[in-house]
């Protein structure tokens, strides 16, 4: 019993303030324009503030593992070989088969990964997976981006320019690596520019999911749902085990393996749903993984917390 409180400590809390920001848009105390802004203002400012400042505060050379961040890429990139040779061998459409390759594999990482991670391994925790975090986003944005334009390889030509621009020119990117250098460097950071970013960042994971929960819509539901399990099965269970294995294979254990498979256990990143619009995939297919895959995801977080703490992570 005292395992299972635990456990419902650590992941129960990140769904209430998922409900909450469901229940505040559904009594219109928030509306559609704010939780625009808020994406917004939590994607551009918020968590790269957030990542600069835990990952430049820390010691890098003590938080970094190379072995962690090499396995988790290295799940990544097979969950997106995987996924689009499966959805190409069943003949799905160009559309689909973007959509479903992206939400097999990228995992909400920033919003919901941090929060479980922080909940779980405290302020040490979150440090590390920023870090591991900042090396991944440029990788899941490659492979993301490849997922959708690669079904329509043939009706569009897309510079080099425009596909350096899409993963290395993204704010978590370069917030993430800003911080990576400022620690490596052992910068010292002024009392009251860390005062500040200590006041200003603690509304980051809050902020975050509550837009997740008030963006959260049933109506999403929608069109192909066996698809959309098919991917939520990949995101949720054989990812975090492919993760899993790797890691152990190349050695990573104690605090790093539990983050490396949080990580990889996350659901589908909300940005699957924008980047299939304006990446000519299909949207609806992924709304419905990030929608399926979020709600599954308290039940797998749970399990998989319930299988590391027994062994002691």
């Amino acid at each position: 019993m005292p395992l299972f409180i635990d456990i419902l400590n650590i992941v129960l809390p990140v769904f209430l303030v998922i409900a909450l920001g469901y229940g505040l848009k559904r009594l219109n105390l928030i509306d559609q324009a704010f939780l625009l802004q808020t994406n917004r203002l939590v994607y551009y400012v918020c968590l790269p503030l957030l990542l600069f400042y835990k990952i430049g505060a820390a010691d890098f050379l003590a938080n970094f593992n190379g072995a962690l961040v090499l396995g988790s890429a290295a799940a990544i990139a097979i969950g997106f070989f995987v996924s689009y040779a499966y959805a190409a061998l069943r003949r799905y459409p160009p559309e689909a088969r973007g959509a479903f390759s992206q939400g097999a594999f990228r995992g909400n990482l920033a919003y919901m990964g941090l929060a479980i991670v922080f909940n779980a391994y405290g302020e040490t925790g979150l440090t590390r997976a920023g870090i591991l975090m900042g090396f991944l986003v440029p990788v899941l944005n490659f492979f993301a981006i490849l997922a959708l334009l690669w079904p329509h390889r043939h009706e569009e030509k897309r510079g080099s320019v425009f596909w350096i621009r899409q993963i290395l020119f993204n704010p978590l990117i370069l917030a993430s690596f800003a911080g990576i250098l400022w620690s490596f460097l052992a910068l010292p950071m002024p009392v009251v520019f860390e005062r500040a970013l200590d006041i200003s960042t603690r509304m980051t994971l809050p902020l975050a999911l509550i837009a997740i929960g008030g963006g959260f819509s049933l109506e999403r539901l929608k069109g192909d749902l066996v698809r959309a399990a098919f991917a939520t099965g990949i995101k949720l269970v054989w990812l975090p085990l492919l993760a899993t294995l790797i890691l152990i294979a190349l050695g990573v254990g104690g605090q790093d393996l539990a983050i490396g498979i949080l990580m990889a256990g996350t659901p589908a990143a909300t940005a699957t749903y924008i980047m299939a619009h304006q990446l000519k995939g299909d949207a609806e297919l992924a709304g419905s993984i990030v929608m399926m895959s979020t709600l599954l995801s308290a039940l797998t977080y749970t399990l998989a917390l319930f299988i590391l703490r027994t062994q002691g992570l």
